[in-house]
């Protein structure tokens, strides 16, 4: 099956270098992204359809089918070398896994998708682009859907922000020459999904703030069926470096 194109963009080509990525990422950063991208694990274990974007090599989602025997998984990736190292990945829970090669701007989550994940990804999107994916996510998801967001971004403040700009700066070269991505900054998915109805429930931060991930989760609205809360919010504690429940009168992000 063909990718579904964006509109208006060249599609990057990331067959180029999914059988290196693994190895690029741990040379440029060691273990750092993938356990900025397992951190949340323990407060997904109830989740039950998830709704993969671009996951790579599958190194992710592997590691949440293995801890939620009851879930299944829909991945879209535009690669397909991509989505056959993930398939091997996770060739365990295969009865639970669909793979889809299509643009992400036009493939739809599951009907009782109550989990998204984009790691790494959305900076691979233009704002609009973002913008349109947290739109359309929203209209099809269900309240209480979570969102798990990791990515870059740039300090505001601080002697490690010209540090940030500039290997950012050097990460956008490389894929482009890599793979023709022809994004050069980072979008804002947090006022995308704030826009589209998400509410920040946990953040956490590494590398002086340089690569971050957040868990979301969809807000009930006066047209949504009555439906029970059973996320508990976890915010991160910037003095202690943890994450902690707490409660919604404690915290005015809640």
């Amino acid at each position: 099956m063909k990718p579904q194109l964006p509109r208006n963009r060249s599609q990057p080509n990331f067959d180029r270098v999914a059988h290196l990525y693994r190895w690029a990422e741990y040379l440029s950063l060691g273990p750092i992204l993938q356990r900025t991208r397992v951190h949340f694990l323990p407060q997904l274990s109830e989740c039950r359809s998830t709704f993969v974007l671009g996951d790579g090599d599958g190194r992710f989602l592997a590691r949440l089918l293995a801890q939620n025997p009851s879930l299944h998984a829909l991945a879209i990736d535009t690669s397909a070398t991509m989505l056959e190292l993930l398939q091997h990945r996770c060739a365990a829970a295969s009865s639970r896994l669909r793979l889809q090669q299509a643009s992400a701007l036009t493939a739809a989550p599951p009907y009782d998708v109550d989990l998204i994940v984009t790691h790494f990804f959305l900076d691979c999107l233009t704002q609009a682009e973002v913008n349109e994916l947290a739109n359309r996510i929203a209209t099809q998801a269900q309240p209480e859907t979570l969102w798990l967001l990791s990515d870059f971004r740039v300090p505001q403040s601080g002697a490690v922000r010209p540090l940030a700009r500039l290997y950012i700066r050097a990460l956008y070269f490389a894929f482009r020459l890599l793979t023709g991505l022809r994004v050069q900054r980072l979008p804002d998915p947090q006022a995308a999904l704030a826009h589209a109805g998400f509410k920040r429930i946990a953040q956490h931060e590494r590398l002086f703030g340089i690569i971050y991930t957040e868990l979301w989760q969809r807000e009930k609205t006066s047209d949504d069926p009555d439906r029970h809360y059973a996320q508990i919010p976890i915010l991160y504690n910037r003095e202690q470096q943890t994450t902690q429940p707490v409660r919604a009168a404690d915290h005015p992000l809640i």
